[in-house]
């Protein structure tokens, strides 16, 4: 089951696709402008989205079975993904149509009904876009925060398509409104490949941001004492639960329940530094010569200390 806090921001953002969808479809079929009919589009795209996004949460949120050992949380990386891809088709069709409309002029219908119904429709999603944000960066859902970005998106769209239809209507230069829906096109194509992207990262177990892994760093080397010292350190994420793993070198003679003390030390503060964080810690003797080649990560961690974005070690083999 979707927990509470996240069931309820998407449901409410399912709602508002529904609405707004009504009210920008009667916006355009009174006006026949391609610009809200683009606007209209996007509504669309944002409901199929909504549903997409509310059944990765409930798939999300199953436990961790004996094919998914890390849990199910990376599938909110696909539904971000099919997001962006979706936004990317609107963004096509609402192209091609406008490029239509250019060579083949249409007359428009009286404008003043069509904007009214669209900014009340605007006006809706720009509060959901605000209780899905705020959501989403609360629990550290990329589902929330995704749905939440393309529904803002979609309101400085609307804001744009009305103003430019305002032109139209107080102009008469109707040549204004599929430039318009180009114009929003772009918007929209740009804002689908972000999505995109970063579901690609996600998918990929791209690093958590360099703040972050400073983060990590820093709680593991309070910790350490004399003759000891770290690397190797992985890190990634899967929808709202991050990951870290890293080699400890110790001293050979600590006994099994000194260096597991030592990792329940650690463990505790690098939670403490990352919410919603699984830390997996792999205990070395430090002396031993080949635990310093025991990852293809090592010359990475090299070259960065080379050029002084990491302290240098404590102990060297």
């Amino acid at each position: 089951m979707v927990e509470t806090h996240l069931k309820y921001p998407i449901l409410l953002s399912i709602l508002a696709a529904v609405f707004t969808l009504a009210l920008k479809s009667a916006a355009y079929f009174l006006t026949s402008s391609v610009g809200l009919l683009s606007d209209a589009v996007e509504s669309l795209v944002n409901l199929v989205a909504a549903v997409t996004a509310y059944f990765s949460l409930r798939y999300a949120a199953r436990p961790v079975d004996e094919s998914h050992t890390y849990g199910h949380e990376k599938i909110e990386f696909f539904s971000s993904g099919l997001e962006g891809m979706l936004i990317v088709a609107a963004a096509a069709a609402i192209a091609w149509y406008a490029v239509q409309r250019l060579f083949a002029p249409q007359p428009l219908q009286p404008l003043g009904p069509g904007l009214a119904i669209s900014l009340s429709a605007s006006l809706l999603n720009g509060v959901t876009a605000v209780v899905l944000l705020r959501a989403g960066r609360r629990y550290g859902s990329i589902v929330l925060e995704a749905d939440g970005w393309h529904l803002l998106t979609d309101v400085w769209t609307s804001a744009a398509v009305l103003g430019g239809l305002s032109l139209v209507w107080l102009t008469g230069v109707q040549l204004l409104d599929p430039l318009i829906a180009l114009a929003v096109a772009a918007n929209i194509l740009w804002t689908g490949f972000g999505l995109i992207r970063r579901s690609f990262d996600g998918l990929m177990d791209r690093a958590l941001p360099p703040q972050e892994q400073a983060a990590v760093r820093s709680a593991i080397e309070q910790h350490l004492g004399p003759n000891m010292d770290y690397h190797a350190l992985r890190t990634r994420r899967a929808g709202r639960r991050r990951f870290v793993d890293f080699h400890l070198l110790v001293p050979g003679r600590l006994t099994v329940q000194e260096a597991h003390t030592l990792t329940g030390w650690i463990e505790e503060s690098v939670r403490g530094a990352l919410p919603d964080l699984e830390v997996t810690v792999h205990i070395e003797p430090i002396e031993d010569r080949a635990s310093w080649r025991d990852s293809a990560l090592l010359p990475l961690e090299e070259a960065r200390r080379a050029r002084g974005e990491m302290d240098a070690p404590s102990s060297s083999s």
